[in-house]
């Protein structure tokens, strides 16, 4: 199994949850969803790419995840594969 393959340690996951605390109540509710169904097969890769997202301002993320903006239009370097994946394991209900 490749590194980035491999599942998040408790440790990371922690932070990571930590980290993407949010702003907006309404990001802060979709990602609260997101580690509810994910978390526990949440990938380094996966890790990593949600790492990227929360890097964008809190209107930006919002706007990505309710697809009014695309990730090329709020930050070309976010259009990457994994970082799609992530946004629809975040906008996907199950």
């Amino acid at each position: 199994m490749r590194l980035t393959e491999a599942l998040i340690d408790e440790r990371a996951l922690s932070k990571l949850q930590w980290r993407c605390r949010r702003g907006l109540l309404e990001n802060d509710l979709f990602i609260e969803r997101f580690f509810q169904l994910h978390s526990a097969t949440l990938t380094v890769r996966h890790a990593d790419a949600l790492s990227a997202l929360m890097e964008l301002s809190d209107n930006d993320l919002l706007d990505v995840h309710l697809a009014r903006k695309t990730l090329p239009q709020v930050d070309a370097a976010l259009d990457r594969t994994d970082v799609h994946e992530v946004l629809k394991m975040l906008r996907d209900p199950l």
